[in-house]
């Protein structure tokens, strides 16, 4: 199976240089909607329900302190790794989501069921580490489709 090292590499070599909040919200997306397309992760890593909403603990602590990637920068991602139907579903999600900008994405995680039932207890702007289930992205997204 991909990781989300090989995933964003792709989502990279797709996008050229982007800001790593939003690489985050592309990965979580390409999650969710291969779920529900390929009814399989594209990756096994998970998010969480962090204040400024999903985020994959792996990609976060890898790039720290990085404003923007470039592919290069993924070392250990690999693009081949991911297959040809995969390869589809990240640029349908690239094709929906890409050209919005991150103020936009960050707002809409926040009003989506997966991220908002995972922070419940939480008030905003609290600091949570709750897994966002692989089960609700699918379920959630399986009914927008």
């Amino acid at each position: 199976m991909a990781s989300i090292f090989d995933a964003a590499r792709y989502i990279l070599e797709m996008r050229g240089r982007t800001s790593t909040v939003k690489l985050q919200k592309l990965c979580y997306y390409a999650q969710a909607w291969s779920l529900v397309w390929d009814d399989t992760p594209l990756f096994d890593e998970d998010f969480e329900a962090w204040a400024n909403g999903p985020i994959c603990p792996v990609l976060f602590q890898r790039f720290k302190g990085r404003f923007d990637l470039v592919a290069e920068d993924i070392t250990d991602g690999d693009s081949s790794r991911l297959n040809d139907n995969q390869k589809e579903t990240v640029g349908m999600v690239l094709d929906h989501y890409g050209h919005r900008d991150i103020q936009y994405l960050s707002r809409l995680t926040h009003m989506e069921d997966p991220w908002i039932d995972a922070r419940k207890g939480y008030s905003p702007g609290e600091s949570c580490n709750v897994i966002i289930t692989k089960d609700s992205m699918a379920m959630y997204y399986g009914g927008l489709d």
